[in-house]
């Protein structure tokens, strides 16, 4: 079951499987030192999945000034390869439809999964460059109608 919550509502288990499944991933296994909590996590509204009582897939979404993002999308290793990935961006472009219609969305992929983002219709844009020591490029889509 997929849940789809802002953050005051997020449960202490579930701050906690969202923060160790990102740390594990994007800090240790990716071998990078930066602020992986920041002060989007309290604005955003967090998709996960969980699987006995751990999260197995994760995305965060927020508004910006002009446009909607998200980012920190991942699966964990153990998970992969079962369509977790497609079916966690389908809830996140669900999410966006539904309660950010007619916003641009401006993400930062990392650029080891462009290719997944153009399936879901998103336009690279500009060259890739270094974020947080990871090669990153921005990428578009159009907004969603309600």
């Amino acid at each position: 079951m997929w849940i789809i919550k802002p953050f005051n509502e997020l449960t202490t288990n579930e701050l906690f499987g969202i923060l160790y499944l990102r740390t594990r991933i994007f800090v240790v296994a990716q071998k990078r030192i930066y602020q992986e909590v920041d002060l989007n996590d309290p604005k955003a509204i967090h998709v996960f999945k969980m699987v006995d009582g751990k999260v197995i897939a994760y995305a965060r979404i927020f508004k910006e000034a002009d446009h909607v993002t998200f980012g920190r999308v991942v699966t964990a290793p153990e998970y992969r390869g079962q369509g977790y990935g497609k079916d966690l961006l389908d809830q996140v472009m669900t999410t966006i439809k539904n309660d950010f219609a007619g916003m641009p969305i401006e993400i930062e992929a990392q650029t080891q999964v462009q290719k997944l983002y153009t399936k879901f219709g998103f336009i690279s844009h500009g060259q890739p460059f270094i974020f947080e020591s990871t090669p990153h490029i921005q990428m578009i889509h159009e907004p969603l109608a309600g």
